[in-house]
């Protein structure tokens, strides 16, 4: 790899990987021999998952595996698995990273599309017949996942009707030779796409690139009602960059796909065929899903038959593990992005910061920092923490705390919470209010409350102080001292 030495040289993940072998901790290789099945992912839980992962985990470095049994490419894994990572790849800070997506947003660039030639992931180009399986060593999670899985595929498809193009990030579970299955939260852009395409009984081209600037996998992860139907996300990324995201035209279906992926795999999502998820395994399973769990596998997914695989020369295959930090990252931090740029049009200059924090995955809980100038900003508070479940539906709770507490300090959080919070009048209750479906609590069996599956109590923990009461609740204030002197390097 190229020796890279800034961010603003990142273009693509090797040079991502590059920039971060320059930084000291945040890229480890291995060639010891690694089992994709289970193992791979078992080695990276301890190295740098996260949580939800089960303990023990931690936030750790990257990791490059270069010895895949069984395969020559190599698995790079953890890409986006910190925070102050994400922040060191796209030039940023660990505070000002919601803040740069939301600039971004606001001064889209949009994508080009590049000869053939010129773009790196058709080097090698591999039409049928051929096995996935054998090709490309899409891990297993664990040993109870209903197959091999590529979880960094970005998916991209265009409108049958109106061409307006979307792409995002979707499990995708191979379940055989050239096929995959791909699970759809419901409302996503590409299935409504494919909904479209299977009413007119058509197939719907897709293409699913794999390994690509860190940049576009953030950008790919803005949600409605930030990036509304027909947006294209792939302008954020451009943003981020100041230079536009390179695509290029499949070579056997009409579809585009990143110029710069490593791998990508170009095929249809074939009309009315439907298949188990687990249809290989019957192991009744899925794999990890975001909240920390072992999620069920699906009963009928749609599918994608590959029409060609290409790739750069000597590709890396980069993967995530279910759940933990990189899945937090990846979707809270646009999600923060869009709370801030709703909440401040509404009332603009009060709230500070916001944080998708890791025990929620990125989806389910965020932590608002919010500045409350006079007496007439009470209550504004929680009109903001409203406005953020309008702005992330899948939201589940809000903690609103002072902007002098670390919304990155989950012990300062919770000292907040103990110290400026009585239960019976700082907690709003939201009941009946349609979630994310993959939050096992959200069952009737959990609770008489909810009525159907997916249905939640949605919940505001106000550990904000009462404006007039302010001076009771200064916090004690040290001496500010320039520590370096008593403790030399």
């Amino acid at each position: 790899m190229p020796e890279i030495t800034t961010a603003a040289e990142i273009t693509d993940l090797r040079s991502a990987l590059a920039f971060l072998a320059s930084v000291p901790g945040q890229l480890v290789s291995t060639r010891e021999p690694v089992d994709p099945v289970a193992e791979l992912a078992g080695v990276y839980k301890r190295v740098g998952a996260g949580t939800p992962v089960a303990p023990p985990t931690r936030i750790g470095p990257a990791m490059l595996f270069e010895n895949v049994k069984g395969y020559s490419i190599p698995v790079v894994v953890g890409v986006l698995a910190s925070r102050l990572r994400t922040a060191l790849l796209l030039n940023s800070s660990i505070d000002r990273l919601p803040f740069d997506l939301l600039e971004a947003l606001n001064h889209p660039c949009p994508p080009v599309v590049v000869k053939g030639a010129d773009a790196p992931c058709q080097e090698v180009v591999i039409r049928p017949p051929f096995d996935l399986r054998t090709l490309i060593p899409a891990p297993t999670n664990t040993l109870l996942d209903a197959g091999p899985y590529f979880n960094m595929g970005l998916l991209r498809a265009e409108d049958p009707e109106t061409g307006e193009p979307d792409v995002t990030i979707h499990r995708l579970c191979v379940q055989g030779p050239d096929l995959l299955s791909v699970y759809f939260v419901p409302g996503r852009h590409i299935d409504q796409f494919r909904i479209k395409a299977e009413k007119a009984g058509r197939a719907l081209p897709v293409s699913v690139s794999m390994g690509v600037d860190p940049a576009i996998y953030l950008a790919a992860c803005f949600e409605p009602p930030t990036t509304p139907l027909g947006f294209d996300e792939l302008t954020i990324a451009g943003g981020l960059r100041r230079r536009p995201v390179e695509l290029v035209e499949c070579v056997s279906v009409a579809a585009k796909a990143i110029a710069r992926a490593e791998i990508v795999l170009e095929g249809e999502i074939l009309p009315g065929e439907r298949i188990a998820e687990d249809a290989q395994t019957n192991t009744g399973y899925c794999m990890p899903e975001f909240p920390g769990y072992l999620g069920k596998a699906q009963k009928s997914l749609p599918v994608i038959r590959v029409k060609a695989i290409t790739h750069r020369r000597n590709p890396i295959l980069q993967t995530i593990i279910g759940p933990g930090e990189e899945h937090v990252n990846l979707t809270g931090i646009p999600t923060e992005a869009s709370i801030l740029r709703l909440v401040e049009s509404s009332m603009p200059g009060r709230l500070r910061n916001v944080y998708c924090h890791s025990a929620g995955g990125g989806k389910y809980l965020a932590i608002l920092q919010f500045r409350k100038a006079s007496e007439s900003d009470e209550g504004r508070q929680r009109q903001a923490a409203l406005t953020a479940f309008a702005a992330f539906p899948e939201l589940k709770h809000v903690i609103l705390v002072d902007e002098d507490v670390d919304i990155y300090d989950s012990n300062d959080v919770l000292w907040a919470m103990t110290t400026r919070y009585q239960g019976d009048v700082s907690t709003v209750f939201i009941p009946g209010v349609r979630c994310h479906p993959l939050d096992p609590s959200q069952s009737p069996d959990f609770s008489p409350s909810i009525p159907v599956e997916s249905v939640s109590c949605k919940t505001i923990f106000d550990c904000t102080v009462p404006y007039r009461m302010k001076e009771r609740f200064r916090r004690a204030e040290f001496l500010d001292v320039d520590v370096s002197r008593f403790l030399p390097e």
